[in-house]
């Protein structure tokens, strides 16, 4: 695991997160970019106090595959929250709207078809440049954002 620079993170302190179980999905497309997404993630979700045992990663070979999975990972009943990881890049075709709009959709319908909450760390930048800005470069990292929501909607649905 990379170190994440974590400044602009400010810690949830969540009692009883050593309990949490957390699925991730991270699309190998792009992984120069979803890999730093990882990352900050599993370092922000340790940092809170998740234990490693209880994250579980698993790997797709791109954007569109994280609908798939990630509604399988929610219909187990095993994990608390489920974070898909993915970055799709605008190219010269439609292609990119048609992916970006599906997978919205796909992780929406994990959210209300299933009891789990399943967090959105969907890059849709116009340029490479943007998507490493958003990776861990001078507009930070979106994993970390995604960690901080899975902890909070765990902790939310627990509290219910």
């Amino acid at each position: 695991m990379a170190t994440v620079n974590l400044s602009d993170y400010h810690p949830l302190q969540i009692d009883d997160a050593d309990s949490f179980r957390i699925g991730i999905v991270v699309s190998e497309w792009n992984d120069f970019v979803t890999f730093n997404l990882r990352d900050a993630a599993l370092e922000v979700l340790t940092k809170e106090g998740v234990s490693l045992e209880n994250i579980k990663i698993f790997k797709v070979p791109g954007a569109f595959e994280l609908n798939y999975a990630s509604m399988q990972l929610c219909k187990t009943g095993y994990f608390d929250a489920i974070i898909a990881i993915g970055c799709v890049i605008r190219g010269e075709t439609p292609h990119f709207d048609y992916v970006c709009s599906a997978v919205a959709q796909g992780i929406k319908d994990c959210n209300i078809l299933t009891d789990v909450p399943a967090i959105f760390c969907l890059l849709t930048d116009d340029t490479k440049e943007q998507s490493i800005a958003r990776s861990g470069g001078e507009l930070g990292n979106k994993g970390v954002e995604a960690a901080a929501t899975a902890l909070q909607m765990i902790d939310f649905k627990r509290k219910l």
